[in-house]
């Protein structure tokens, strides 16, 4: 099993890193997170053209995909640049609508979602709310049995268009805006519904597995360049032992978690029926070690790193909600443990 990235790949990511740099991402997500939606927006449209959004469609219905190995090159540059929005929900509604086999809700939703016109949303099986559910243009709701038993008398569960949001609920992460969903319009019903939501399930976690890989890389390298620059005692703080240590588990956690993405790609690219497992390896490998990123880049960076006006802070607060996100860590750890 091959884990390195080819020329192409490469390629991939240093054009999308060139478009979000160029976009000024700290902006834009402030702005976000103030409730303006427009610069989120228009980046979103770049990444429509730039085929990201596509990655998660198949071909019938206007996309490229799925392709999650792509998918992992493009969100770890999406945690990069700490770009707003539900990308990570459009993707799993994506997987969820393409999984669910219904041709004609299909047809209706997964080409505005490759086309990038359709901000969708997808509230967690385990959570109350949907991100950004104010913003999008699409919030999809599942009910009822979501944790996979399809088996014995079950009716499954159920799948709902919310009909609106409430109003948005503060989160550790400002650009993270956390609505509840009003009420629904029935879509579908039953044991297929069970499935897809399982499986939108896991490439929600596999991407924002990919997705916290980045946001750690960011930490990791603000962090290396303000120990260089910061003095103490007359020598750059960089050259203390303490902080080279501090430094180096940081990077060697990063490094270990990356392999684990690429793995949980592929298994999710190949349809191996165990994927999951992958998955969630993946997401409590990458999610610790951005967590780990986050604690380093705060201490390192001092009393500075406390402050609201400082952007690493939009990257810290991030990485704490990323852990959480689409299954927490001892739920990983579970599902990787499991018999």
């Amino acid at each position: 099993m091959r884990f390195l990235l080819d020329d192409e790949h490469r390629d991939f990511a240093r054009s999308l890193d060139k478009m979000l740099t160029a976009a000024g991402p700290a902006k834009v997500a402030r702005a976000w997170a103030a409730g303006d939606t427009a610069p989120g927006r228009a980046v979103w449209a770049k990444l429509a053209e730039a085929g990201v959004l596509a990655l998660a469609v198949p071909e019938k219905h206007g996309g490229l995909g799925p392709l999650p190995v792509e998918l992992a090159v493009a969100f770890e540059q999406l945690g990069r640049h700490a770009v707003p929005g539900p990308l990570v929900e459009t993707v799993a509604a994506a997987a969820l609508l393409d999984h669910l086999g219904d041709a004609t809700l299909a047809a209706d939703l997964l080409p505005g979602i490759a086309a990038g016109t359709t901000i969708a949303s997808l509230r967690a099986p385990d959570s109350p709310y949907a991100l950004d559910a104010d913003a999008a243009d699409t919030v999809l709701v599942t009910e009822g049995d979501t944790e996979g038993d399809t088996g014995g008398d079950t009716e499954g569960a159920t799948l709902l268009l919310a009909a609106g949001a409430g109003p948005v609920q503060p989160s550790s992460d400002p650009a993270r805006r956390l609505a509840r969903p009003l009420g629904g319009t029935v879509l579908a019903q039953g044991p297929e519904v069970t499935a897809a939501a399982g499986h939108a399930a896991e490439v929600a976690a596999f991407a924002v597995a990919a997705q916290a890989l980045g946001v750690g890389r960011t930490l990791l390298l603000e962090t290396v360049e303000y120990v260089g620059g910061r003095t103490q005692f007359g020598v750059a703080i960089g050259t203390f032992q303490a902080v080279k240590h501090r430094l180096a588990d940081t990077l060697i956690a990063l490094e270990f978690a990356q392999p684990l993405v690429h793995a949980a790609a592929l298994a999710l690219a190949s349809g191996d029926p165990d994927a999951g497992r992958a998955v969630a390896a993946a997401k409590v490998a990458a999610c610790e070690a951005t967590y780990t990123a986050a604690r380093t880049a705060l201490q390192l960076h001092g009393a500075v790193g406390y402050t609201d006006e400082l952007d690493l802070s939009l990257w810290i607060r991030k990485a704490r909600a990323l852990r959480t996100a689409w299954g927490t860590p001892s739920a990983c750890r579970t599902r990787v443990l499991a018999p």
